[in-house]
């Protein structure tokens, strides 16, 4: 969970309504996909990249082609979350103050930089647990605060008023063709899940370092039902920000002449007249929900960087931690600058654009991860691999642009490219193998 979750679950409700609850089910799903099939693997190979699988399985070309993707998922994935803070913070604060957005982002990235510098996984995992008690202790305050103000705090109040309102509907069965679609949605949070958590350097690297398999299982499963819980009441939040801008005559505020719902929660939680405790939770579960994404990425970042392209198991280890301390710096560099790149190409809300971009990076590695788990055959030269991730992608770029002449009638798809990837990975990949295995 991250400041996506924090701001653009609740900025949601107001056009999706509770939809995203479908693909929080999806997650649900995925979560034990990953417990039962993924989480034995790279227990049973004793892994540190979990993309010294697909090396073992095919060769260094799938290994690295793997590798990549992850580096470019994260890298965007990282950037997207920590944009979205920023902008809260330029929009709140740092425009009052005539500070560039530039320096904005880098005193961001240089803070998270300095404390997982001094430490490793350990460090970020207790790190990330206080930070996470402040993110949902800003989310009950806030939750309570907003509905106080709408005379709601009573016995039943809250949650029976929102699922009475316009806002509380979660399931949406009847038009295959729409976005907000059931399946669509449920299919979509499976994949997303498995691709973005399962096959995440990043994700999976705090699981890897439970003592054994069972406490990582038992991590994973926990944490799937608590991220049910945790999603359901920030939307049942979305629905009493809207509910209190309304009453209040509050209009969701705009940033560089865009209309951005992520922005509704910070503008009521800091501009509405509630008592100072509320803004200063908010900012702090702001930075805790951002930092608490942001941090484990830098990490993950600089192993597979470290472990996947510099190779430094195999260097001495004086060269180690020379390179190590490189890798850190360098991909610190990389997430400021595109952070600074995507302000000017995002214009969607950041879950949307997460999930976007997710189609066409983790697809190609839930397809190279199911080819190699559920067949047997082997890539008739390694570097098929590229070549089969190449074609998947522009095959669902060309589907992308060209869907309504395509299709013939009103069918978007968008967040399920991550399913048409991992499928054309997976049969372009069969094209190019034959029986044997090594």
């Amino acid at each position: 969970m991250s400041g996506v979750t924090f701001m653009s679950v609740p900025g949601a409700v107001a056009v999706g309504h509770f939809a995203y609850l479908q693909i929080v089910m999806g997650y649900f799903a995925g979560y034990f996909v990953i417990v039962y099939v993924l989480l034995p693997i790279y227990y049973k190979m004793n892994l540190i990249s979990i993309y010294t699988y697909l090396e073992d399985r095919f060769g260094i070309w799938t290994y690295k082609t793997g590798a990549s993707f992850f580096m470019v998922s994260r890298i965007l994935g990282a950037s997207i979350r920590l944009l979205l803070v920023a902008n809260v913070f330029q929009f709140l604060i740092f425009d009052a103050w005539g500070v560039p957005f530039f320096v904005t982002v880098f005193i961001s990235i240089a803070a998270i930089w300095l404390y997982t510098y001094k430490g490793g996984v350990k460090t970020i995992v207790w790190t990330d647990t206080f930070l996470s008690f402040f993110m949902l202790l800003s989310l009950c305050v806030t939750v309570y605060y907003i509905a106080d103000a709408l005379h709601l705090t009573e016995k039943g109040g809250l949650f029976s008023t929102v699922a009475n309102s316009e806002y509380s509907q979660i399931f949406f069965f009847d038009d295959l063709t729409k976005g907000n679609n059931f399946f669509r949605q449920f299919l979509v949070g499976m994949f997303v899940t498995i691709g973005m958590t399962g096959l995440d350097q990043d994700l999976m690297q705090k699981n890897l370092s439970c003592k054994n398999i069972k406490e990582a299982q038992k991590n994973m499963i926990s944490f799937s039902f608590i991220m049910v819980v945790v999603n359901v009441i920030f939307l049942v939040l979305g629905a009493t920000l809207y509910m209190y801008a309304d009453k209040m005559g509050i209009g969701i505020p705009e940033l560089d002449g865009k209309v951005r719902t992520d922005l509704l929660f910070p503008h009521i939680a800091l501009h509405s007249g509630f008592p100072i405790i509320m803004a200063v939770l908010f900012i702090l579960g702001l930075i805790a929900a951002a930092y608490a994404s942001a941090d484990s990425a830098l990490a993950s970042l600089t192993t597979s960087f470290c472990v996947d392209f510099l190779n430094i198991k195999k260097m001495p280890l004086e060269n180690q931690k020379k390179w190590k301390d490189r890798g850190h710096i360098i991909m610190s560099v990389v997430l400021l600058f595109t952070i600074v790149i995507l302000k000017e190409l995002v214009s969607d809300s950041a879950i949307d654009s997460i999930l976007f971009f997710a189609g066409f990076t983790y697809g190609p590695l839930i397809g190279f991860y199911a080819f190699g788990i559920f067949t047997k055959r082997q890539l008739k030269k390694d570097y098929h691999s590229l070549l089969s991730s190449g074609l998947a992608i522009v095959l669902s770029i060309f589907v992308y642009s060209f869907q309504e002449e395509l299709f013939g009638f009103d069918y978007k798809i968008k967040h399920e490219m991550i399913i048409f990837n991992s499928l054309m990975t997976f049969v372009f990949m069969y094209l190019f193998s034959k029986k044997e295995i090594k």
